[in-house]
């Protein structure tokens, strides 16, 4: 086991952040010194759990983060400070609806099937003004401003800063663009295993946000913040490796598009159970203003809203760009980093041991011709419409685990209970006469 005193005496830590991502994805520190930490990864550090977004009481014992020394990560702009993503326990146990106890049980899942799931995500955001109104750069007006050089240079030192942190931390990232909104951008980094992947994401989430703050603006992963733009996605790239030969599992060249059997399995698994796990690669009630929205100013959302599969084509739920692996296109930038990744191993899981078959590939622009298409699922209207899904969904809510399921779907059924009782200032615009 790594010493975390140890690696504070190595690095010349003097806090770490004891950290945990609750279900609604908030994340949770405790900052503790140096001279204490040998205690607190031996004990772990205590919280409140229901002063966080967890289904507990004020009644409820202390829930303690025990870190896991294996992942930590010291802050590249503070480095007397390091980041240890934690386990949450109580009483003994871990608490089963912890969203990083969900992810470590379903890894370990899958390994006991002799496979070992990787995956690569790519985190959009936007910059936005300090109150969070409006794109902070007045000079980014295109129409399409995808890729557009002049809009990432003004915004050089920020984004340069933390593509220099992530290759000093090892994370090999390899391109960062701006994107199809106005005040959107994207930072990518090579795939890793999936509990790699959400660390990192959650890291990554509290990195730019930081270091946006540091510049003067507010980085947000919102899914849609400005309607009429495009929204923030988080496509994950999806493949799977045998654990024994080293090799990837989905790969199988005399295959359609290079996607072996298992691939084809696990696919049909994310496609029967797409409409109920957008509960969780979609939270929100905003995530459906993405999802559904109308055509944005640059001419395509490059969001999906029907159940569908393709080879190298953006406009479906699903793509297949290339051999051994597959790209979903369905989460977005307000997914719980560690529920995005289990819920793509409990649903894929799901598929591999049913040999579920993913259904007719289609290959048409689905956003000039998704009409021609009549036999394939829709997503969800709203966050209402997917809690409900997600409840009818049997195997995925056992495959995620009961006690996380009937937490999850507590919550969320207060938060769209509190969303439909505000009163909006469009319903003041337009009844208020009537």
């Amino acid at each position: 086991m790594t010493s975390l005193a140890a690696f504070a005496r190595e690095n010349g830590i003097k806090y770490f952040m004891i950290s945990y991502t609750d279900l609604f994805g908030s994340q949770r520190t405790k900052l503790v010194p140096t001279a204490a930490i040998s205690d607190m990864q031996e004990d772990g550090a205590g919280f409140a759990g229901f002063a966080t977004w967890l289904d507990l009481t004020p009644a409820h014992p202390d829930m303690l983060a025990m870190p896991d020394a294996s992942s930590v990560i010291q802050l590249p702009w503070k480095k007397e400070v390091a980041w240890v993503p934690s386990n949450c326990v109580m009483e003994d146990k871990g608490l089963a609806q912890a969203p990083r106890n969900v992810l470590g049980r379903l890894v370990e899942e899958a390994a006991e099937m002799g496979l070992t799931v990787k995956t690569g995500i790519e985190a959009e955001f936007h910059l936005l003004n300090p109150e969070g109104t409006e794109v902070a750069d007045p000079a980014d007006t295109a129409t399409k401003p995808c890729y557009d050089q002049l809009a990432i240079l003004r915004r050089y030192d920020m984004i340069a800063e933390i593509c220099d942190y992530m290759l000093e931390m090892g994370w090999e990232p390899y391109q960062n663009d701006h994107e199809d909104a106005n005040g959107q951008f994207e930072m990518n980094w090579k795939y890793d295993e999936a509990m790699a992947t959400a660390d990192k994401h959650s890291f990554f989430k509290f990195m730019v946000r930081a270091i946006a703050e540091k510049h003067g603006l507010r980085a947000t992963f919102m899914p849609k913040p400005i309607m009429g733009l495009t929204g923030n996605g988080c496509h994950a790239h999806i493949s799977v490796w045998d654990s024994k030969t080293g090799e990837n599992a989905f790969a199988d060249d005399s295959k359609e598009l290079g996607l072996s059997d298992r691939g084809r399995y696990f696919l049909g698994g994310i496609m029967k159970h797409a409409e109920a796990l957008a509960l969780i690669t979609n939270p929100t009630v905003n995530s459906y203003k993405r999802i559904n929205a109308p055509r944005t100013t640059s001419g395509a959302t490059w969001a999906p809203n029907s159940v569908t599969w393709t080879g190298n084509n953006r406009t479906h739920m699903v793509r297949v760009p290339g051999p051994g692996r597959f790209e979903l296109r369905l989460p977005d930038g307000a997914a719980n980093p560690y529920l995005l990744q289990a819920v793509i191993i409990a649903a894929g899981l799901s598929g591999l041991k049913s040999e579920a078959d993913p259904g007719p590939r289609h290959d048409i622009d689905m956003y000039a011709e998704g009409y021609k298409v009549k036999d394939a699922p829709k997503l969800p209207l709203n966050l209402l419409d997917a809690i409900r899904n997600y409840d009818a969904d049997e195997e995925l809510k056992v495959a995620m685990g009961e006690d996380f399921s009937a937490a999850y779907i507590k919550l969320k059924t207060k938060e769209w209970n509190s969303y439909c009782s505000h009163l909006s200032d469009w319903e003041r615009d337009n009844t208020l006469d009537i």
